[in-house]
């Protein structure tokens, strides 16, 4: 039996900030709160030891735009993309009249998400991520620190997701260091208002400054990647950005 793939409903908005607009497609329950996040069915709050300030427009268009592409790029390395998002991607309003290395990093996903499909994305998916046995790529923190999954990043990573009251559902067996993971654990902490800059340099430069740019490195030069080789340019641009932003002197 073949895949089915979901059509694109021929209203469907497009943000000029899509990553906003993609914050939309999933959602959990944060401190009573509905929070629009993609991979919202991977992990759950502790609402004992987290507060969210569901007063979402006291947020700067900064930290909207942090938000969201750490949540697009969780939603795209979680799984394959379906129609809707490709062509949603295919159609972001970009400013083109700016040559910043992220503005070039988003045009290249769009450009590539308007020649891909979804059968062919989930091909390539398939063979970066999962393969027979293993993928092309093990998108993994503790694979990338020291070679071999399940090691002390991982321990050290879960004690910190317990202090600031994150734990994994119980149907879920990925460890947390997955990077679409830790992906929506910094747009959790950039959208509750009780997450400091400050902590999420912390967890930004403890969890993911240690290994990710050389994942999405790697994700940018696989031989399996076409659409994926955009998405690991967008990745690799951001995390640097972000490296940047968040370790500037107050």
């Amino acid at each position: 039996m073949g895949r089915t793939v979901p059509t694109r409903p021929p209203d469907i908005p497009v943000s000029h900030l899509l990553s906003r607009y993609l914050l939309h497609f999933s959602g959990i329950k944060f401190a009573g709160q509905y929070i629009p996040l993609t991979l919202a069915n991977r992990y759950t709050m502790n609402t004992n030891r987290a507060v969210a300030n569901n007063n979402e427009f006291g947020h700067s268009e900064e930290d909207q735009f942090r938000e969201g592409t750490y949540s697009l790029l969780a939603a795209l390395l979680r799984t394959t993309p379906d129609t809707d998002m490709l062509c949603a991607l295919g159609d972001m309003d970009l400013d083109t009249q700016k040559s910043t290395d992220m503005t070039l990093a988003w045009n290249a996903l769009k450009q590539t998400a308007q020649t891909s499909t979804f059968y062919h994305v989930d091909d390539e998916f398939h063979d970066l991520f999962i393969g027979l046995g293993k993928g092309e790529l093990v998108p993994y923190g503790s694979w990338y620190m020291t070679g071999f999954l399940m090691e002390k990043p991982l321990g050290l990573l879960r004690r910190d997701l317990a202090t600031m009251g994150f734990e994994r559902e119980p149907n879920v067996c990925e460890p947390e260091d997955h990077v679409a993971a830790l992906m929506e654990v910094m747009a959790m902490m950039i959208h509750s208002f009780d997450s400091s800059v400050e902590k999420q340099a912390q967890f930004f430069n403890n969890h993911i400054a240690t290994w990710m740019e050389n994942f999405f490195s790697d994700l940018e030069t696989a031989k399996s990647a076409q659409f994926y080789r955009s998405v690991g340019g967008l990745g690799k641009t951001f995390i640097k950005l972000e490296q940047t932003f968040l370790n500037m002197p107050v």
